[in-house]
This record gives C-alpha cells, structure tokens and sequence, in this order.
C-alpha cells in the first residue's frame, strides 16, 4: 500500500506550471512584502526608543503628565531629590543628577515641505556623562552658559538636514551648532542638546521639566521610589530611563501594527484567492492524473496532502521571497512624528529573527488558505470519471 506521494513529485509539478506559479508566488511575496515591512517598521520605533537611556538611570516628571514636554519640577523640588539617598557620585564626586528643559519648536524642513516639531533639551555636562552612548562625531560639545547646541545625527539627515555651523532661530535668539553627535541609532539622535539654564532663559521658564538621577546601582531603585514616596512635596512619577523611553513608542508602534495588518489582511485576501484559482487550476488540468494515482492504491489522504504540500511549497517560496526583498527596507531610515510626544523621531526598519519566522508563518498560512478546497475537490473524484476525463 502507497503511503504518501513524494515531495519530488510535488515540486515537478509546480515546475510545470512557471508562468502560473511564478505569477501567483509574486502575488503572494507582495503581500509578504508589505506585511514584513509594517512588522519592521514597529520593531525599529520600538528599538529606536526603547534603547534610549540607561538602566540605571531614572526619569522624573510630573506626576500624570505623559511626557518630559507635559511636565514642570519646581526649582525646590530638584534641591530636594538632590538630597535624596541612593543617587550615584561622579569620578569627581559631583552628583549625578541633572535637571533638564525639554521644548518642541518647530523648524523648517530643507525641503521647504512644512515644518517639523524638534525636540530641544536643555541639559548639563553631568547630564551628557550620564548618557555614554551619545559620542560627538564632529566638532565639539557646547559650552555651559553659551548659545552653542549640539544636533543628534538622524537630524543631519534626510527632511531636517542640520549641519554643523548652522545659525537656528528658537526661543527669540540665535543658537550656533557647534557639534553632531551619535548616539546609536537611540531617540537621541532626533534630538538638538544645548545648556540648561540658557534653555530656561531663552524660553522664560521658571522650572525644569524633568531630573534624570543616576543611581548607585540597579539595586538601589526601590530604595530610591520609595525616598521619593516619603516627600509630600514630591508629586512625581518615576520610571527607569530605558522603560520610560520605551513607553514613549508604544502609541505610534501600535497604530502601525494595526493598520499595517489590516492593510495586509484585504491583500491577503487577494492573494489566497489567486493560490486558489492555481490549484483549482491544477486539479482541473490533472483529473486522469488524480485518478490514475488512486488507481494505484493512494487514498484520498495522500492526494490532498500533496495538493496541500504544493500550496505550503508554494507560499513558502513566496514568503522567502517577500522576506529578502523586505530585508533591504532596512537601508531606509523613516522620519515621523510621534504620536505620544508630537515631535520628529527619526529611525530605522528592524528585521528580527522574531519577525522572519512570523513573517513566514504567516505565506505558509496563505499557501494552505489557498490550496485546501482544491485539495479536497481532487481527492472526492471518483476514480472512473476522472480516468474517463479527457
């Protein structure tokens, strides 16, 4: 007794069929395609934002605000977290704490297509130690007490182009950039950096919007949340760095995730309706050949498992292929607004091992989606008639 049609035998028939196969598989890979690219769009905000910060660091804003930019710390409220336990010393002994303005201003894209809202923080030297990650790449830091700011990388490029030297217009002066800096590909690198209390000037404030302390270790943060706890004049709220950061992705991760799936949904559609017609196709065109097999002792089971196996064969290829031509889309670097912040985010597609088995999971699916109601048209042929077909 037959167990089962070799997998040899599917794929020459596949191979039969090139223009139909090769049409109906770049119908598919499209989908793949578009379906890969939203999944790396949301992973490459997510990793954008979420590796932004350190662990051991921790932001403090207002309590219920959203957002740096939503939040406002009175002077005395700084002094007093200054004098809190579990804050880390500098080499120098300088604590690590630095109290930062955060300001959106709108700034004129090179294109001239409308403007973009820019990030602009006001931090310290303490402020800049305690965020290793960002390198100055050209020219230099800006001076404490100057009108010179600092332009994160993804800013000299694409719509902004920022350049070192520029004169920008913000906060009724006139700011120098003096230095680019890196900092790995982070939500920093959206960012203009200049001195705090030239920020506070500039921009009539008489508070900071946020502290970022360090601490001593990663152990020492619930000694620390609960110091906060214990100040009445403390009505804070504190998150680590990395996870205050990561949060600030979630809205616009999401909205991706969710139109770009139902965008993928209608043309998934399309695509299992083409593998269909294929297959209904194929079973048409292989009726004596069906009943030839079962004239051989293969039972209805081994023809639909074949019939199955080209469709899975069949979206496999397709989503191999939607996968590699997705895999360039990291070359791309996207700018868009935030939806959480409303300011400018700059960053990059993010193919993961996660989103390739996902990714192809999913052309498998529309491969079997597909070719199942074919497959069980050509094993219900009555061994007879279809050997009697011409």
């Amino acid at each position: 007794m037959n167990t089962g049609l070799s997998f040899s035998y599917v794929l020459r028939n596949l191979m039969a069929r090139k223009l139909t196969t090769i049409l109906t598989a770049s119908g598919m890979a499209l989908v793949v395609f578009v379906f890969a690219t939203v999944l790396m769009m949301a992973e490459g905000l997510r990793e954008t934002l979420g590796g932004t910060g350190s662990y051991n660091n921790v932001v403090i804003i207002r309590a219920g605000s959203q957002t740096e930019v939503q939040s406002t710390l009175s002077f005395d409220q700084a002094n007093l977290v200054a004098t809190l336990p579990g804050l880390a010393n500098d080499g120098d002994g300088q604590l690590r704490l630095t109290r930062e303005v955060m300001v959106l201003v709108n700034m004129p894209r090179k294109d001239g297509k409308g403007l973009a809202n820019v990030i602009v923080r006001g931090t310290t030297p303490v402020g800049m130690r305690m965020r290793p990650q960002a390198k100055v790449i050209a020219g230099r830091a800006f001076r404490p007490g100057s009108s010179e700011i600092m332009v994160g990388a993804a800013l000299t490029r694409g719509k902004l182009g920022m350049a070192l030297g520029d004169s920008l217009s913000f906060g009724m002066r006139q700011w120098t950039v003096v230095g680019v800096f890196d900092a790995g590909h982070s939500g920093f690198d959206s960012e203009v950096w200049g001195d705090s209390g030239q920020m506070l000037q500039a921009f009539r404030r008489n508070a900071y919007s946020s502290l970022v302390a360090g601490l001593r270790d990663a152990e020492s943060y619930a000694d620390f949340a609960a110091a906060v706890a214990r100040q009445p004049q403390l009505k804070v709220d504190i998150k680590r760095e990395l996870n205050f950061y990561a949060d600030q992705s979630e809205n616009l991760a999401n909205f991706i995730g969710v139109l770009g799936k139902t965008i993928t949904v209608v043309f998934s559609l399309g695509a299992i309706i083409g593998a269909m017609i294929t297959m209904y196709a194929s079973v048409a065109n292989r009726t004596r050949e069906i009943g030839t097999l079962r004239a051989l002792g293969f039972r209805r089971g081994n023809i639909v498992m074949a019939f199955l196996q080209e469709a899975m064969l069949l979206g496999g290829v397709a989503g191999l292929a939607g996968l590699f031509a997705a895999s360039f889309m990291q070359l791309v670097e996207i700018s868009t607004t935030n939806v959480q912040t409303f300011s400018e985010v700059v960053f990059r597609l993010r193919l993961t091992l996660g989103i390739a088995a996902e990714v192809l999971m999913f052309s498998v699916l529309m491969g079997v989606l597909g070719g199942v109601l074919p497959a069980i048209r050509a094993s219900r042929l009555e061994i007879v008639d279809a050997l009697r077909s011409v």
